[in-house]
């Protein structure tokens, strides 16, 4: 998948895809039904005794902001793809975290360097599922902060910095994309390593102890 990301096919290649238009509301489905709508709810509250003051407290539609800021899709593919690769690790990590688990013997006194060598890659694979967890967060906080870019966009339409700004959002969080793919590529890297050169104190911690953690 490395290879690919820059072939203008893959999802990770950066282009310029950020959408900087401030669109109009979504159309009603029916003025008719919008109307009928504010009659009947006019009606409840003149039965009900309320008041003007309430019923303009109630009518909720002048906080909300007509316009909208569409999201970046292609952003959002990529995203997923990320977050495909952050649980598939996990679940990796999870089956192989278990089985050097059971692999450990039961406390003893002396010999007990290939259990230290079990620790060691036990926490190891801690480590690469806590970064997996951190990666799998990115979409989160990319989501929070566009969101604030996007709502002074709709507030300050003629403020070019700001249409700027969330292109530069978009390029960076492509960019960093592009970075944790080779992160959880490395991790794998890593992982593979220290379990194919520990493999023996893993299996069989107390068999011998003249062989080092590599």
């Amino acid at each position: 998948m490395i290879q690919t990301t820059s072939n203008p096919n893959s999802p990770f290649h950066i282009p310029s895809s950020t959408d900087t238009t401030i669109y109009p509301p979504p159309t009603p489905i029916s003025d008719d039904v919008t109307y009928e709508a504010n009659v009947k709810k006019r009606k409840r509250l003149s039965e009900g005794g309320g008041s003007e003051h309430a019923r303009v407290l109630n009518d909720s539609t002048g906080a909300r902001s007509p316009q909208l800021v569409h999201s970046n899709s292609h952003i959002l593919n990529v995203h997923e793809i990320i977050k495909r690769q952050c649980e598939d690790l996990v679940t990796l990590t999870d089956q192989v975290k278990l089985w050097v688990t059971l692999a450990i013997p039961k406390i003893e006194d002396g010999n007990n360097f290939g259990v230290q060598v079990q620790e060691e890659v036990l926490g190891e694979l801690q480590r690469a599922q806590e970064s997996a967890f951190n990666l799998r967060d990115t979409a989160r906080q990319d989501y929070l902060a566009r969101a604030k870019i996007c709502s002074k966009l709709i507030k300050y339409p003629n403020v070019e910095d700001y249409s700027l700004a969330l292109k530069e959002h978009d390029d960076k969080q492509q960019y960093l994309a592009n970075q944790h793919l080779r992160d959880i590529r490395n991790m794998y890297a890593t992982l593979t390593d220290v379990l194919h050169k520990n493999i023996s104190k893993i299996r069989v911690p107390k068999a011998n102890n003249t062989a080092g953690l590599y």
